[in-house]
């Protein structure tokens, strides 16, 4: 897939002012500061589509973006640490949930990992909550070139054997790195593919 168009479309802190659409969906989320919005910004060649920081917490809307006018990209509030209040977090996490297990054409969730961290608690039992919910998603390890090859596979194969001890099948994983552009075509075939699917189901 070449991307030939991305457009802001807007921001949302509710459900209910999420845009009327019969687009499929593809959201990116993941734990605050694992370079969710760089990746954003590769796959889409697009610098400043989605606004980057050093500081955790910078996605605090739900926010739209259409695609080649015949997909949406959704750029999700993290979860875990970002430095506003307990309450404000928890709004954040409630309109975030209610977009995972209300929207109807959300076809895959990118749950974005940083491969250079071991398992954290919050990714993998956020990940047990969308399988228990039966929601589509797919894992990206960000930041590959900040490590070996070596390094990668045992970082993965660490996560792989923790979600095997309660999975029977591990989701479609990704290995990217936004500064070298690694994962991008294999990403983008894969939207493309589903875009293709869902636009044949009835």
């Amino acid at each position: 897939m070449i991307i030939h168009s991305a457009t802001f479309i807007k921001s949302c802190p509710s459900l209910a002012e999420l845009p009327k659409s019969e687009y499929p969906e593809f959201a990116f989320i993941g734990r605050s500061n694992v370079g969710k919005s760089s990746l954003i910004n590769m796959l889409t060649g697009r610098k400043n589509l989605a606004k980057t920081s050093g500081q955790p917490g910078k996605t605090k809307t739900i926010n739209y973006f259409l695609i080649n006018a015949n997909w949406h990209l959704v750029d999700l509030p993290g979860y875990g640490y970002a430095k506003t209040s307990q309450r404000q977090r928890e709004k954040w996490l409630a309109a975030t949930t209610d977009y995972i297990l209300k929207s109807d054409n959300l076809a895959c969730l990118f749950v974005i990992i940083d491969l250079r961290i071991s398992p954290q608690e919050s990714d993998l039992k956020f990940m047990e909550f969308l399988g228990k919910n039966q929601i589509s998603f797919s894992r990206v390890f960000t930041k590959s070139d900040k490590v070996s090859a070596n390094a990668a596979a045992k970082s993965i194969e660490v996560y792989d054997k923790l979600m095997l001890e309660t999975w029977e099948y591990l989701p479609v994983t990704f290995v990217a790195s936004a500064k070298t552009g690694k994962g991008k075509d294999k990403i983008l075939s894969f939207i493309e593919e589903t875009v293709n699917n869902f636009s044949k189901n009835p």
